[in-house]
Order: C-alpha cells, then structure tokens, then sequence
C-alpha cells in the first residue's frame, strides 16, 4: 500500500487516545483521495483492532435488507460472528458492539456510510441511539463515519443538531500536497524531466489512487494514454461513478452546471444565463453539491480595492481530472471503448496548451499554502486567497488575476504561465493588470511569477517581479 503525506491528519487522530472516552469521528472527501486508506493507516500506526464495514452501493432491485445483509457478512468475515442478517439497523449496531474489546485499542470505519443507510431514513437517528446507549461507553474505541457522499455527511451528521457535542473530529480529505505527488514516481523521479510529471498532475491532479497507476518508466504520454485512452482503463471509467455516487441529487442538472464551469471560472448569475434558467433555488442547491462533493471551490476572496466580499463570488472546476474528462474522454468515450482511438501524444489533442493552461492554475491556486515561503509571508496572516476578476464596463478596464494573496499591508498579485518560452511580455502583461487595481490606502502591491517553461533572461533580469517561482521547486525538484 503506497502511503505518502496527510500527517496533520494522522496527529489529529493519534490525539483522540489521549482522551479518556471513546471518539465519534467523520471522514469525507471525494472518491479516490483516500479517505479508507487514511483510517486504515491510523489503526496500523496505533497497533488497534481494525473493524471495516462498507455500505453496498444502492441498485434498482437492492433494499434496506441488502445493507443489512453485507453488513452482518462483512462483520461475521472480521470477527467470526453470527452472519444472519440483522432485522434492522439498530440490532446490526449491538451486534457490532458486542464485538468490541474493552482491553484494546479499537478503530471501527463505517465506510461509504451514506450507501448503509440509503434505504432507511432513520439511519443517521440510529447511529445516534447507538452511540449513547453502547458505544460511547468504550474508552478506547475510535468510530469513524466516512463516505464520498459528503453532502449527505454533512447533513445528516455535521448539520444535525442531534449529533451536537458528540462528534470529537471532522475531517476533509483534500489532494495530496505537490511535493507528496512526486513521491509516486519513487527513485526515477531525479530521471524525469519535471514537464512530465507536471502533465500528469495536470491530468489526475493530487488524487492518490489515480497517481497509483503511474508507471515511472513510461513517458507521461504513456501513462496517460494506458490510463485514459483504453477501455475499462482508470481515468476512462473512474468519472460516471465517482460524479453519480457523489451527486445524488439534481444529478442531470449537476452535470450540465459541471460542464459549464469547464472553460473557466463563472459567477451564479453567468452559469444561470448560459443554462438558461433563474439562479437560486435548484441551480444553487446544484453548485452546493458539486463543491461539498470537492469537485467545485467556491473562490470568495476579497475585493482589493474595497477590502469587502466580492459581490459576485466566483464558482471554479477545482478537479483537474473532471475537466480533462470532460474536454478529451467522454467526447471519444464510444471510440475508446471499442479500442479504435489513436491517441498519439498530449501536444496532439485539439487546445491542449489552453486546456493545461486552466489546469496548471488549477494546480497552483489549490496548492497556494507552498507559496507563502518562497513569497516571504511566512508571519503574515493572509485574509484572502484566490483568483480575481473584475469585469470591465465600456472603457475596457477589466482585469483578470491568476491569484491574489491579500494580507493587512500587502496585495500580491501571482501570475500563472505555462508556456515553452516565456518572455518580457509577462511583465507587460502583469503591469496592465496592477495598473488597473485601485489601490486602496496604506496598501502595497507585489508581484510574483509561478511558471513553467523556458524563462526568457531578461524577464529575471528586469527585476520586476517580487518573486519568481519555478513551478518544480514546489515539487521538490
């Protein structure tokens, strides 16, 4: 099992032993990132007992009867007892609890835990009875609620107010930071040049079972292309299920918000206008469900010029996989999946620079924390981070910035490049966009390049830049 990163998270978990009273724990995040393999890692750390159950994804012909019953197998597997299925869920949970050792150290995951109880509405009330009246009373016991459904999650755990002080630890689970990425490449990565590791990033982004599949000794054209482009093959498949499982509601309209956002960042009142219906409502609810899921962020920085919310916050495809899908799989999905598509290179594909461009700033504005060293902002608190827009009226001032890191005294303004040759045109460039910032008093403005590709002498010569930062030494490179 290739396990790489997430310590905070182990620490925050190995500091619920120090308590003398069992944890109520829940562990969202979408498909793939890891969520099982994290708890699982913690049990092995903690030499505890690891009880796993995993909820069966629902099916027309399957009911309340068919949890119950793979429960009951999947417990009886784990500790040899009774595998008659459980009348309901709450004599499942005793049955559970009579498993439980008083003299040992105990991690139970009721994963995909949104599927256990999707026939029953009772459910999450269950767990709460359960909870009180059994499980609580085990001082070294650790349960965990986990799933890839995180708005049912969220409201039916975090939201209710039933489970109100009982929950000792939430957990997001996110990307794997940029330089735990790199780790899946192994001892060749010093052999690789840093373009391809960026391409595949830019492809799986820092999702850990995607980045699994990376073969080191293949090209980043043939790992995409063994990944992507062959039927049944990871990438190929990966995304109706991870889009269906995690959207269960809206999942028509969620689909065509997702498709939206492809091209680029668009406020509520843009989405509406190109879907053609009201905002608010459904269409609200829709991008709700796509940011909880972690496929959709919400970047609702600050304006810099007023030092107040942005009136139209910004809603933007977080998931660089979900958008190569979108651009370059599902539209040759039948040509794929009878073995005919030709795929000869990334250069090849129709707007693959633009296309990489969106997920190269993908890349780094969701990885902004690595900036805060080599920008020198180490002790300052930083009151907003992300991309911004301001529209432009007749007289043509709008302006567009990658990303905007905002602290009391200071704007940065980071311009996002990737491109083969990169000249003195990204200052002119960058000086157009700070020129129609209204600075606001007592505020300074600092500039900073990120990029990949070949840097033209005179762009570091010129000394515009604040800072300029290759892209590969946020990969360790």
């Amino acid at each position: 099992m290739k396990f790489f990163g997430r310590e905070s998270q182990l620490a925050d978990l190995q500091a619920l032993w120090g308590k003398s009273v069992a944890s109520l724990c829940t562990c969202r995040g979408r498909r793939r990132i890891g969520k099982s393999t994290l708890i699982e890692r913690f049990a092995e750390l903690s030499g505890a007992r690891f009880l796993k159950i995993e909820g069966v994804k629902p099916k027309p012909n399957y009911d309340n009867g068919t949890e119950l019953k793979a429960f009951a197998q999947q417990l009886s597997a784990l500790t040899g007892s009774d595998d008659t299925p459980p009348s309901n869920w709450l004599n499942a949970f005793l049955r559970l609890d009579r498993e439980i050792r008083d003299n040992e150290r105990t991690v139970v995951l009721l994963d995909e835990v949104s599927w256990l109880g999707y026939y029953d509405e009772m459910f999450a009330d269950t767990i709460k009875i359960a909870w009180d009246n059994h499980w609580k009373k085990h001082d070294r016991l650790v349960v965990v609620l986990c799933g890839s459904v995180s708005g049912w999650i969220k409201e039916n755990i975090i939201d209710n107010s039933a489970f109100l002080g009982r929950r000792s630890l939430d957990m997001e689970v996110r990307e794997l930071p940029l330089a735990q990425c790199v780790k899946f490449w192994g001892n060749a990565v010093g052999r690789i040049d840093a373009r391809e590791i960026i391409d595949v990033l830019s492809v799986t982004g820092g999702v850990p079972r995607y980045l699994e599949e990376v073969d080191p000794g293949l090209s980043a054209d043939e790992n995409i292309r063994k990944m992507a482009f062959r039927a049944k093959s990871t990438l190929r498949t990966d995304f109706d299920e991870m889009f269906l499982d995690a959207i269960t509601r809206q999942p028509q309209l969620s689909g065509r918000v997702i498709r939206c956002l492809v091209g680029g960042a668009m406020s509520v009142t843009e989405v509406a206008h190109e879907l053609g219906m009201e905002k608010g409502g459904k269409l609200s609810d829709a991008l709700e469900l796509l940011k909880e899921a972690g496929l959709v962020a919400l970047d609702a920085g600050r304006n810099p010029e007023t030092g107040g919310r942005q009136r139209e916050r910004r809603y933007r495809l977080k998931d660089n996989y979900s958008r190569f899908y979108l651009k370059y799989i599902e539209p040759e999905k039948d040509t794929i999946d009878d073995g005919s598509y030709a795929f000869v290179g990334l250069d090849a594909l129709d707007g693959w620079e633009s296309v990489m461009g969106y997920a190269f700033e993908n890349l780094v504005v969701n990885n902004y924390p690595d900036l805060i060293v080599p920008l020198h902002l180490g002790n300052a608190l930083i009151e907003s981070a992300a991309p911004f827009r301001r529209t432009g009226s007749g007289n043509g001032s709008g302006v567009q910035i990658d990303l905007l890191l905002q602290t009391r005294r200071a704007l940065y303004v980071v311009e996002v490049k990737r491109q083969r040759e990169i000249g003195r045109e990204v200052i002119r460039e960058v000086e157009e966009k700070v020129a129609r910032i209204e600075r606001p008093a007592g505020k300074s403005i600092r500039t900073a390049l990120v990029y990949d590709g070949h840097l033209a002498p005179i762009v570091e010569a010129d000394n515009y830049f604040d800072a300029i930062v290759p892209f590969r030494t946020l990969l360790g490179l």
